[in-house]
């Protein structure tokens, strides 16, 4: 059955302070975190009044969509729903139901591989159809958009106007680093099979695909990562974002642009762990700090969205810049399997 509508899968966030601990039991649950460590990441979201940018930045992408698809003659009405806070997607999906719709597309707003950003959802969306029960419309997840040239596009503006916006001739030189949320180790090596590395390597081809955007074949840049959490005896990618930082100091480095290409929208944690802590890593350091914009409701990647759906509904051939190949069109079972907790 051609699908009837869209539905935007998002992560969620807190949008007052009386939601900022419930949120938190929702991201961590079955995780075994005690209220004391999630009351200290609470102070993340209390420097901005509770309020996390996702969920203001979804009501944005979708109005943006509305206009993209108005102008494309695309008759998709879009519903939203969310992991982790209101609206639920399961919510979503009641909707859908009553609203008489019987399959939709799903744009979940991570652009790689990896459990939690595309396994996880893929059960987001299994367990939402249980929920709805008899009825309960089926769901076909757009792929990864990863190397998408509008996505792309997107990130290269953000990294061109944090350039434009360093002092003086300081954009001359300055160093670009690309941030993506770290990962366990072991998430990012069961990609699936002959996939290791998977998620490392769809966020370092954003980062070169951006780079030779800006500055043309061959750019260098460096990947790093943030926003990293879990007990300090596991592995996670790194090096982190402060780190890197300070050995950029010690080659007297004098002025950084950081693009968080492994995000879609502001998160807390790029409002935080670049915003406040990465740019006050840099001030000590004396080094000049720029931090380029997410794509956000970019023309560009508002566009790209409109593409990967008409690609399912009438098979266009799908746009890719990098050279990894398309993912996540056909996910098998054994794909990006939860990783095991530590005990």
């Amino acid at each position: 059955m051609r699908p009837q509508a869209l539905l935007v899968l998002s992560f969620g966030g807190p949008e007052g302070s009386e939601d900022v601990m419930p949120f938190l039991h929702n991201v961590t649950r079955g995780r075994g975190i005690s209220d004391e460590r999630l009351e200290e990441v609470a102070k993340h979201y209390e420097h901005f009044h509770g309020v996390s940018p996702i969920n203001a930045q979804n009501r944005a992408l979708i109005e943006a969509l509305r206009v993209e698809f108005d102008q494309h003659g695309l008759d998709l009405p879009i519903y939203w729903g969310n992991r982790n806070w209101r609206p639920f997607v399961a919510d979503a999906v009641r909707q859908m139901r009553d609203d008489g719709i019987e399959s939709a597309l799903v744009f979940a707003t991570s652009a790689t591989a990896s459990y939690s950003s595309c396994r996880q959802y893929r059960e987001d969306m299994a367990q939402a159809r249980r929920m709805a029960g008899d009825g309960a419309p089926t769901l076909t997840k757009l792929r990864h958009f990863f190397d998408h040239p509008g996505y792309i596009a997107a990130h290269a503006a953000g990294v061109q106007a944090a350039l434009a916006a360093l002092p003086g001739d300081a954009a001359r030189g300055a160093r670009l680093v690309f941030t993506a949320h770290s990962i366990p180790e072991s998430m990012n090596t069961i990609s699936g099979p002959n996939a290791d590395g998977l998620y490392a390597a769809q966020q370092r081809e954003t980062a070169r695909l951006v780079a030779e955007a800006v500055h043309g074949p061959g750019a260098s840049f460096d990947l790093v990562w943030q926003s990293r959490s879990g007990p300090p005896q596991v592995p996670w990618l790194e090096p982190d974002i402060v780190e890197h930082i300070a050995a950029l100091a010690a080659q007297r480095i004098h002025a950084i642009v950081v693009a968080p290409s492994g995000f879609v929208s502001d998160h807390i944690e790029v409002r935080w762990d670049l915003d406040v802590e990465a740019r006050a890593a840099a001030e000590a350091h004396g080094i000049l700090f720029a931090r380029a914009a997410t794509a956000g409701t970019h023309p560009a990647f508002v566009s790209a969205i409109r593409e990967l759906i008409e690609e399912q509904l009438s098979g266009t051939e799908p746009r890719f810049a990098g050279t990894l190949g398309l993912c996540g069109v056909e996910c098998r079972a054994e794909c990006c399997p939860a990783p095991r907790r530590a005990s």
